[in-house]
């Protein structure tokens, strides 16, 4: 009976340490946020916000090209994830669907892609866009995010298709649909928790993108949200308030997206990676 007790107890007590353990930065990250200076910079931590402030946001907000960060971030962001699911729609399909000499190769090249940290190709990145007088521009930035986002989005997607009975696809042109409106009238309708899965995956990545703007784009007017979060970091020290109000900001479209796509987010990725 002990022992079938201590079998139930555990795991749900390591569950509830690592919630605790993910969850308290962020609280934290909100709590100083709302702090006032003297209880941020105080010796002694004050673990709830007494007096509620929302000094640290108006500084935050009120920063140089904060409107223009936004807008730059916004287009990138949903430029990148939309054309990787268009380019990845036809992809997955051909993929999952046909048989051609190097498909193999292919799915392994994608795999490759994912895994291989992109990092490594940076210099390469900035030699291309400088020699084609590009920096301080959203169009190479649109175009690498896409590039980071598209293997994940292939594989992903792939599992969706090859879920999809062929005999539906079949039925469908059988009665009188070409390939490509039985696509979209059948298994596009059929892919909408991979849909939603990869372009949420999409949007946290290009979001959250730090390194390659800050290489290729110096200009304040082509730069993104992630530079706007160092712009609190000066010579006489960090602005921890005004950090933690920007973190906290910069972390909302990303819970709002969150918010409305968990289920169908979830369900994706479970599918479409032991399908196909």
């Amino acid at each position: 009976m002990k022992r079938s007790l201590f079998g139930r107890v555990w795991p749900n007590a390591t569950a509830v340490v690592l919630c605790i353990g993910f969850v308290f930065p962020v609280y934290w990250m909100i709590a100083t946020a709302f702090k006032p200076t003297g209880d941020i910079v105080s010796e002694n931590p004050v673990w709830f916000p007494t007096d509620v402030t929302l000094e640290h946001f108006r500084t935050a907000t009120g920063a140089d090209h904060f409107w223009t960060f936004v807008t730059n971030s916004l287009t990138v962001t949903v430029l990148a994830v939309v054309f990787s699911l268009v380019i990845a729609l036809a992809g997955s399909f051909a993929l999952a669907r046909m048989r051609f000499r190097g498909r193999r190769g292919f799915i392994i090249g994608f795999m490759l892609a994912q895994m291989a940290p992109w990092e490594v190709m940076i210099i390469a990145m900035y030699m291309i866009v400088r020699d084609a007088s590009m920096l301080n521009s959203l169009v190479p930035l649109t175009a690498f995010y896409t590039m980071m986002i598209l293997p994940f989005t292939v594989l992903t997607l792939r599992g969706f298709v090859a879920a999809v009975p062929a005999e539906l696809e079949e039925s469908a042109m059988v009665d009188g649909c070409t390939r490509m409106q039985a696509f979209r009238r059948v298994i596009l309708p059929l892919l909408a928790p991979g849909l939603m899965a990869t372009s949420m995956f999409g949007f946290i990545t290009a979001w959250n993108e730090f390194a390659l703007v800050l290489v290729l784009n110096k200009d304040a007017e082509a730069q993104t949200l992630p530079l706007w979060l160092t712009s609190f970091q000066t010579v006489f020290g960090n602005d921890w308030g005004a950090t933690m109000a920007a973190s906290t900001l910069f972390a909302v479209p990303i819970l709002i997206l969150f918010v409305f796509l968990q289920r169908r987010a979830v369900s994706g990725l479970t599918a479409g990676a032991v399908k196909g």
